[in-house]
């Protein structure tokens, strides 16, 4: 049995990969500040709770003490808010990670997780592989991968082994629709339930890639038991097909009932306008890893858990 500490381990994705971690009879360690997570979300687990800011480093070397492995899940989660705040959010995401980092190499942990994002590479025209140009458009972007540097140098300086997840659109049971994390998914379904039909910022025919959270926690769940080196590298976690927003925000409001057209407002600043990503090398790397849970599914569950 492993000790393993989720930073950001309250929250929409980090509950999930606590829940992963003990059904598999791992330990588990959750750092959150609970600024955006909700201890409810760690009900019925038996996880130890470290109440501590990622850029507070007593607390943090104190949390890490005898943990084999760590999920980075702890950030400033939000395009707008990183393009509203660009110097806090790095604080946040930049200097909290570095400082994660230097913590696990004295820690002598195994390995990190670090969760990236597909905002590393901007604007795209095509499927997106590993190699693909890395163009952020927003505060945060650039934030994730700063992030992913720090990892490679600390994982091949003699640091603990790392490997970057780049998320493309996480959804799932959990995701809140009033966060900062917010995502298209949750705030859709809520003002449907409202009676109130979505609202699209710009014209609709943007694209996502959408990843239930349940086939993320297998992701994670696969890397720490990898019995190879990763030193540093970095994969696409998404489900490889694309998703306009129109299309979504119109599944969303029949599944309602809601009548009409979505609302259309101007794009927001940083939102990027195609994403759909080529998960090739993840299946390769993380041998038994594919995307179980198609969109329909996942909608499904999402509303089975709302209700």
């Amino acid at each position: 049995m492993s000790r393993v500490l989720v930073t950001g381990g309250a929250g929409f994705i980090g509950s999930h990969l606590v829940e992963r971690l003990e059904a598999h009879g791992h330990e588990t360690v959750v750092y959150d500040d609970f600024s955006t997570g909700r201890r409810e979300n760690l009900e019925g687990r038996a996880c130890e709770i470290v109440h501590g800011d990622i850029r507070d480093r007593a607390t943090l070397r104190a949390a890490l003490r005898d943990v084999d492995f760590v999920l980075h899940y702890a950030a400033l989660a939000s395009v707008p808010a990183s393009v509203a705040d660009p110097v806090g959010a790095a604080g946040i995401n930049i200097e909290g990670t570095a400082l994660l980092l230097d913590e696990c190499r004295r820690a002598e942990v195994r390995r990190l997780v670090f969760a990236s994002s597909s905002a590393v590479y901007g604007n795209a025209t095509t499927v997106l592989t590993e190699n693909a140009p890395l163009c952020p458009v927003s505060p945060y972007g650039v934030h994730k991968l700063t992030g992913e540097h720090l990892c490679r140098v600390s994982a091949q300086g003699g640091g603990p082994d790392a490997v970057s997840f780049r998320y493309f659109n996480v959804y799932g049971p959990r995701q809140r629709a009033d966060s900062d994390y917010a995502a298209a998914i949750p705030i859709f379904r809520a003002r449907c339930a409202d009676g109130e039909t979505p609202t699209i910022y710009g014209d609709g025919d943007q694209t996502r890639d959408f990843v239930h959270v349940e086939d993320v926690a297998h992701a994670n769940l696969l890397a720490i038991e990898r019995s190879t080196p990763f030193d540093g590298a970095v994969l696409n976690v998404a489900r490889g097909e694309s998703v306009t927003i129109g299309d979504l925000a119109r599944a969303v409001m029949q599944s309602y009932g809601v009548s009409g057209e979505p609302t259309y407002a101007p794009p927001r600043a940083g939102d990027i306008r195609r994403s759909v990503s080529d998960v090739s090398r993840l299946r390769i790397e993380l041998d038994g890893w594919s995307p179980t849970i198609g969109l329909a599914e996942g909608l499904a569950s999402f509303e089975r858990s709302r209700s």
